[in-house]
Order: structure tokens, then C-alpha cells, then sequence
């Protein structure tokens, strides 16, 4: 009887858990610091560049799960002076427009400070 039981809170235990994994690859739950998920991330403010646009780029970017990620993400780019980014997570990518030079070395270290892997830049 005893067995049972245990095998029971096992089983409830790995269905809670296996809801809540589910959950956090599709990008609802609350993962990276986002609290309960019960409050929906504040998204960053858009950033306007001071100057015309003299370039873009885009950055992909693996590790990023949920709209925390993004956040994260958008919000190390545009601490950039000259830059702007537009994140997505669905597409894995950062779209950047600057407004002067910027060394790719510098945006690249940005987006790893923040937590995550920068695939390529083109």
C-alpha cells in the first residue's frame, strides 16, 4: 500500500512538472526572471535613433524562450548608443538599424552579456 502511494505522488509530481516544461518552451510560462507568469513582461521602449539610418544588420540568436528573453535581449542592443533593435522570438533574431559605426564585435557581446548566443551577423 505503501508503494502506492508513493508511485502515486511520483506520477502527480512528473505531470506538474512535464505541464510546466511544456509551458516554458512554448513561451508562456515564467522563465528567465519573469516572475509567476500570471503578468505579462512589460515590452522595452521603441528607441529612436538621433540620426538618419546609415545601416542594419540582423542577429541570430539561440537561447531565447520567452518574452523576458526578448526584453532582455532588446533592451541590451538599445543600451547601445547609435543602435535600435527590433527582437523576435519566433524568428530567433535581432533586426538592428544604427545611426553611425558600430563594430559587430560590440553588438555580439551585448546580446552575450545578456545571457544568450549570438549565431551569426549579417
Amino acid at each position: 500500500m505503501t508503494d502506492a502511494v508513493i508511485i502515486l505522488v511520483i506520477v502527480v509530481f512528473l505531470i506538474f512538472a512535464l505541464k510546466g516544461s511544456i509551458k516554458h518552451f512554448k513561451g508562456e510560462g515564467a522563465c528567465c526572471g519573469g516572475g509567476s507568469g500570471s503578468v505579462k513582461p512589460k515590452k522595452p521602449k521603441k528607441k529612436k535613433l538621433d540620426g538618419p539610418v546609415v545601416g542594419r544588420c540582423t542577429i541570430r540568436i539561440s537561447g531565447m524562450h520567452c518574452q523576458n528573453c526578448v526584453n532582455s535581449v532588446t533592451s541590451a542592443l538599445n543600451a547601445i548608443e547609435g543602435v535600435s533593435a527590433r527582437v523576435s522570438l519566433k524568428e530567433g533574431s535581432a533586426e538592428v538599424s544604427y545611426d553611425r559605426e558600430v563594430d559587430e564585435t560590440e553588438l555580439k557581446e551585448a546580446v552575450e552579456k545578456a545571457g544568450f548566443k549570438v549565431i551569426s551577423i549579417s
